[in-house]
């Protein structure tokens, strides 16, 4: 755990206002849910909840059934971080940052497709894989993550990558709200 520097009261009401600063650096947004842990000497810590981070193993086992399917490498992120990978090294790619591209796509809440060979980043930093399809997993209106499928450099996504991207991002979607 890092320090900050920064000190904030309690109002009346119990709340604690987070800054801008640490707001904006971890992505975390109005509306946004943050689970609560405590230690016994006295820490209190905010961690931003990802309801499809609890998909887990489950998110894996997809992942992996749809790179089997497609042949194509295939990502499933949380808004935030790439949570199951396959078809791809792991170690590049796992509990990375999602692209700004990725989180604009998710922010659309509209599924994107390459038609010119060239998609979009997958992760911060890492140049490269890049997204022929990115379809944003909804759920009861949020979206909560992504289903991507990597395309090989100068490759097209077909309409059959992009229907089962759509397919997978809401059966996830609806999944989580079950």
């Amino acid at each position: 755990m890092k320090a900050t520097g920064i000190v904030r009261r309690i109002d009346d009401l119990g709340r604690v206002v987070i800054p801008k600063e640490i707001r904006r650096t971890m992505r975390i947004r109005e509306g946004d849910p943050l689970e609560i842990f405590t230690e016994k000497d006295g820490e209190v810590i905010f961690k931003k909840y990802s309801p499809i981070g609890e998909l887990g193993e489950f998110a894996i086992t997809y992942a992996e059934t749809l790179s089997k399917t497609t042949g194509k490498g295939t990502l499933i992120t949380d808004r935030d971080n790439i949570i199951a990978v396959s078809g791809l090294p792991k170690k590049e790619l796992l509990e990375r940052r999602v692209s700004s591209d990725v989180e604009s796509v998710m922010n659309d809440k509209q599924a994107f497709r390459s038609n010119t060979g060239d998609g979009i980043a997958v992760a911060e930093g890492v140049d490269k894989y890049n997204a022929g399809v990115v379809v944003p997993i909804v759920s009861e209106g949020d979206t909560i993550g992504s289903v991507i499928f990597v395309m090989n450099e100068g490759e097209r996504a077909g309409e059959v990558e992009t229907k089962l991207a759509e397919s997978a991002a809401g059966f996830l979607g609806r999944h989580m709200e079950g």
